[in-house]
């Protein structure tokens, strides 16, 4: 007590590793989303407090987070590993910077190997067909149609409103303007996309204009049919009295379809058709630059880290080029 007096810097000797995460959460994140503060306090409340909350924080040591971070990774991914502790970090670094405590510990610890966490997965095209086909007929035909078919995130897919969709576009004009869907807001707060990127025009297959324009007969009927109930919304992809549809929504009846095609429900998540549409294009040979685009990510590098397991491998193509190339005496003795 006296060398810290003499060096000017002192702590809070009763505050606690939960008080650190509590005013983290409370005053640390001012421009974050509800939903993103949501997820980190569940993290926090389960897996940083639960364990670590009692203990003061000034004595909390590296070995005491190494043991806690290798219990964690029995349970939990190496992604959800890296976030826990990032929170652990911030968490530290606010009460550092209020002279709660002297030092971070938790900068001298490493993430260990988490458990594999699961993989998203794509359809084949048998698969995307056989969905296609149990989609007839459900609230959720132009829903899956669209999705599969332009790679709209599902919460692009939940934003989208009729005012940004042109389901006939301008043929005669120079050069013509396809029928296509202005994906520019999401459920996200604010009503933004993901990235400014992400903000894109795509144009819509004619499978996916015959689906969006038999959904707007259909939800003319449920207007009527709901009366004064009705909450005019504007959107397309809405429930039977016009208000927005939510994950929970979305995922119960995307996976009766799936049932119906055959599948492991269970196994599927809408944002999968996200996934599906890369592999499918990549299958067809469309190069990833083009698929990049499409999906709004900044570059390839996304395109790549994210759904490298659905892209065709392409590396061989080079080597087939040049063979063609410089096919002549020598290229036909190696063959």
């Amino acid at each position: 007590m006296r060398r810290e007096l003499e060096e000017g810097v002192t702590e809070d000797r009763r505050y606690t590793v939960a008080q650190a995460v509590q005013d983290f959460l409370k005053y640390g994140l001012p421009r974050r989303s509800i939903g993103t503060v949501d997820k980190l306090t569940t993290l926090a409340n389960k897996h940083i407090i639960a364990d670590l909350g009692a203990r003061k924080l000034r004595e909390l040591s590296p070995e005491d987070v190494d043991q806690w971070l290798a219990g964690k990774a029995e349970v939990l991914s190496t992604r959800s590993l890296r976030e826990v502790l990032s929170l652990l970090r911030r968490s530290i670094a606010r009460a550092q910077k209020r002279e709660k405590v002297r030092r971070n510990v938790v900068l001298l610890c490493e993430i260990p190997e988490g458990r594999p966490g699961r993989p998203s997965k794509s359809l084949t095209l048998a698969q995307a067909e056989a969905v296609l086909r149990a989609a007839e007929g459900t609230p959720m035909r132009a829903y899956i149609v669209v999705s599969l078919l332009t790679g709209a995130r599902t919460e692009e897919m939940r934003a989208l409103a009729w005012s940004h969709v042109d389901l006939v576009g301008k043929p005669d004009a120079d050069p013509p303007v396809p029928p296509h869907m202005m994906v520019w807001r999401s459920v996200r707060e604010h009503g933004d996309t993901k990235t400014k990127k992400s903000r894109r025009s795509l144009a819509l297959p004619q499978r996916c204009v015959e689906a969006l324009r038999a959904h707007q007969g259909k939800q003319a009927y449920l207007r009527r049919l709901a009366g004064d109930r009705w909450k005019e919304t504007g959107l397309v992809f809405s429930s039977a009295v016009g208000t927005e549809l939510d994950a929970a929504n979305v995922r119960r009846a995307f996976r009766k379809v799936l049932d119906k095609a055959g599948l492991v429900a269970k196994d599927w998540t809408p944002r999968e058709l996200r996934h599906s549409f890369v592999s499918l294009l990549s299958d067809s040979g469309m190069p990833i630059e083009q698929i990049s685009r499409l999906m709004g990510h900044n570059g390839t590098a996304v395109t790549e880290l994210v759904y490298r397991h659905q892209l065709r491998p392409v590396v061989e193509h080079g080597a087939e080029a040049m063979d063609r190339i410089f096919a002549g005496p020598e290229g036909d003795r190696a063959a």
